[in-house]
């Protein structure tokens, strides 16, 4: 009984630090090297494109790496679809239907999205998909599916 107990604590206070470590903004962050820039080569802003259509990842002034290998100088890419607000510093990037991760070390994809206007931006993440400091994001653009 005694066991169970230390053993339930024990995972108790992981859990609680886990907790405590997310709450507050802790993850690593790597610094980005000095001129470094993400751009989307296509889609062009403005552009209208039929459903659907690739989208082309750039990068200058580092390279990709696939997300889990710690290699100075790289990191993969994360696209941003109709995202209002970027990603958190400090904190991993979610993965949801906005937030498409690339963990890959893709530098392209193929998209599917309604008709209508949509906005894309790439954010270019570490290792551990945490946003670089200072952030490396692509300008936003504005696009139309027709």
């Amino acid at each position: 009984m005694k066991t169970i107990i230390t053993a339930c604590s024990l995972a108790l206070g992981l859990i609680l630090a886990s907790t405590a470590a997310l709450a507050a903004n802790t993850f690593p962050v790597t610094a980005a090297p000095e001129g470094a820039e993400v751009y989307i080569i296509s889609p062009q802003n403005g552009d209208q494109v039929t459903s659907p259509f690739t989208v082309k990842f750039g990068l200058k002034g580092m390279g990709i790496a696939p997300a889990g290998i710690e290699k100075a100088n790289t990191g993969h890419h994360h696209l941003l679809v109709n995202v209002k607000e970027l990603p958190a510093a400090g904190q991993p990037i979610t993965a949801d239907k906005q937030h498409i991760h690339f963990g890959g070390g893709q530098t392209e994809t193929e998209l599917t999205l309604e008709k209508g206007t949509h906005t894309l931006q790439l954010d270019l993440a570490d290792h551990n998909h945490v946003p670089f400091q200072p952030n490396l994001v692509s300008e936003k653009i504005t696009i139309t599916v027709k």
